[in-house]
């Protein structure tokens, strides 16, 4: 039986989202660290005084969207 059927669609988007939204901080952080090629300057653009909710809203906004989709999938298209 599919693990996920059991899930309820609350669950299932809690738990792909906090996974999207720990990977997608790293990956987002880390590229920022090697295109910048300064840890100081990823703060400042990320986590400054005027940017850090720019940064926030689009990681939660993402995770959110990304776990909708797949909590959809699994439950109810994936057979």
């Amino acid at each position: 039986m599919n693990q996920y059927k059991s899930a309820t669609f609350l669950n299932l988007t809690i738990r792909f989202g906090a996974g999207f939204l720990v990977l997608f901080s790293i990956v987002k952080i880390g590229l920022k660290i090697l295109r910048s090629g300064s840890f100081n300057q990823m703060v400042a653009d990320y986590f400054g005084s005027e940017t850090w909710y720019l940064f926030v809203t689009q990681i939660l906004l993402g995770s959110l969207f990304y776990g909708l989709f797949m909590a959809g999938y699994y439950k109810f298209i994936k057979k």
